[in-house]
């Protein structure tokens, strides 16, 4: 371990960082780890991102000198995100290819994102579309940024790759719900979609037991959405407020329970851009 480049640069003189001892002994671990699966489950090969090439490779020396065995490493350049953070299960806001980990929105979501320049290095990266398509994509997306189109085809690529064309459809509705979408398309998202999609809203509490309730009341007394039952009037016989995506224009309407979605929300929207969730308790 001693005699690895990367440890003799941080335990020189010269070295102003220095090692500490989890640090030194990780390797040894990973090196291990490595020995364990070789010998019970006949791995012979470990992948990794370049900065893994000596845990990996402490693994197979391992190997080699403990039982004659013979094993092999393989690593690529670092793939990093925008923020110069790599892709990596310790790493904050990082994304899983496990549905339960990362829901196929979110997952969706983080590739539409991506900045310009990682755009055009992921497409190259992450999908099997050909050459010729990727420069066009490339070429139409630096003449017209904002369309981000490079970015939509990433993300489908991606999503459908790991997720499948389902997935895909599902959380391209999801994406569109803040922009449109029906009470019909909100009440098909299942509810980790759901609270993804309309994540940081204003939210409230509200019994079951109080329901139905009267439009008014349920805007102005039971919420907070509106100061007044009087703003709450102006705003319904405007065609200002949705319940889950439906227009209410009668101020007589009740909210009842067969407005919650997911058996425990009501989607109020005020405006165009102002949405609210009301838990259900």
């Amino acid at each position: 371990m001693m005699a690895k480049d990367s440890v003799k640069k941080r335990l020189s003189r010269d070295s102003s960082e220095g090692m500490s001892f989890t640090e030194f002994s990780y390797q040894l671990m990973q090196g291990y780890d490595f020995y364990w699966l070789w010998k019970n489950k006949g791995c012979i090969l470990q992948l990794g991102g370049s900065d893994q090439w000596g845990n990996i490779t402490t693994g197979s020396e391992l190997i080699r000198r403990m039982d004659g065995g013979e094993a092999f490493a393989l690593t690529c350049p670092l793939i990093r995100k925008a923020d110069g953070t790599k892709f990596g299960k310790t790493e904050k806001g990082n994304i899983w290819l496990d549905a339960e980990r990362t829901s196929p929105y979110e997952f969706y979501q983080f590739w539409l994102n991506v900045a310009d320049d990682d755009a055009e290095r992921y497409i190259k990266i992450f999908t099997l579309l050909d050459r010729e398509t990727i420069e066009s994509l490339i070429q139409r997306h630096r003449e017209n940024p904002g369309a981000r189109e490079l970015q939509k085809v990433l993300a489908k690529e991606v999503t459908v790759m790991c997720h499948g064309e389902e997935a895909y459809e599902n959380a391209l509705a999801a994406s569109q719900m803040l922009f449109g979408g029906n009470s019909e398309a909100l009440r098909k998202l299942d509810e980790r979609t759901f609270l993804a999609v309309f994540a940081d809203v204003p939210s409230f509490d509200l019994p079951k037991a109080e329901l139905p309730v009267n439009i008014l009341d349920f805007l102005a007394v039971k919420t907070n959405i509106l100061p007044s039952k009087g703003e709450a009037r102006k705003m319904v016989q405007g065609n200002g407020i949705a319940i889950n995506k439906d227009k209410v224009t009668d101020i007589n309407a009740d909210v009842t329970e067969s407005d919650i979605v997911n058996g425990h929300y009501i989607l109020a929207q005020k405006g165009k851009k102002n949405y609210f969730i009301i838990n259900i308790i």
